[in-house]
């Protein structure tokens, strides 16, 4: 049986409004997810909180989520909504809320061979970019996201709330240049960067199986190095007045090009 939390001192409270905080996910190896969507989500691949708060239990996979997470071990908290607004720090919080232990995003936990599509971001500051690129990855049916060298944190709740419940489908991995290059050339893939500066047409170059799409930082682009380690550099056509696209968007309009070659194939 679900037990009752009413105090904002109580312990699990203060533990889970911490989470907010990237030092406490690291420290505490935890993240929040919040709303119904997003942790039926969760559960649907195979992956249920260790502590579930919620203040109104009447939906029936709310109901169903929580038996589960009791039955594997963890903890179910009825609270108020004013609790969850603490936790949250949303002004309208959702009825339900999740910690989750962390993933393991070491690159060496991707299989390339499970996904003919990967995408990689190369310092993304933006945690709703984040978010946003993880929902356009499971959309395309992409294997997951790569995040090279320092970016914004993709189990933030920013992160999480705009990858909807995609943060559950989608490897993550994170690395240092470096270390990415020499982890990709260890295998098949080709790595297909997108550039201003880039001479092809983006519908004109022919994408093979795994392909790697490499974006670049939302307001510096890629490093003239990371372009030149691109086995393709394509560019998409800018016929307004602005120069560049949405880093997120950019992505996705590459992740449906690829994927349509291959339909069309």
């Amino acid at each position: 049986m679900p037990r009752e939390v009413t105090s904002f001192s109580n312990a699990l409270v203060k533990q889970a409004r911490g989470l907010r905080d990237k030092k406490n996910r690291k420290r505490e190896g935890l993240f929040l997810a919040e709303g119904l969507r997003i942790l039926t989500e969760a559960r649907e691949t195979g992956v249920l909180p260790q502590t579930l708060f919620f203040s109104d239990a009447s939906h029936r996979l709310l109901k169903e989520l929580i038996d589960e997470v009791e039955a594997a071990g963890g903890e179910a908290i009825e609270t108020s909504a004013d609790i969850l607004h603490k936790i949250s720090g949303k002004d309208n919080p959702q009825t339900v809320l999740g910690m989750f232990p962390a993933f393991d995003t070491a690159l060496d936990a991707i299989d390339r061979a499970s996904a003919p599509l990967w995408i990689v971001a190369q310092s993304l500051r933006d945690p709703g970019n984040i978010g946003t690129i993880l929902r356009t990855g499971d959309a395309v049916g992409a294997g997951g996201l790569i995040l090279v060298d320092d970016s914004a944190d993709p189990f933030s709740v920013e992160a999480v709330r705009a990858s909807m419940g995609a943060l559950f489908t989608q490897k993550i991995a994170q690395a240092r240049w470096e270390d990415f290059v020499a982890w990709l050339r260890s295998g098949p893939g080709q790595l297909v960067g997108t550039s201003l500066k880039a001479s092809a047409d983006y519908q004109d170059a022919r994408y093979e199986k795994p392909a790697f799409i490499l974006v670049g930082n939302e307001q510096a682009g890629l490093p003239a190095a990371y372009e030149a380690e691109c086995d393709l550099l394509v560019k998409m056509p800018m016929l307004g007045r602005a120069d560049s696209l949405n880093a997120a968007v950019a992505t996705a309009v590459m992740a449906y090009e690829v994927i349509n070659q291959w339909r069309r194939r």
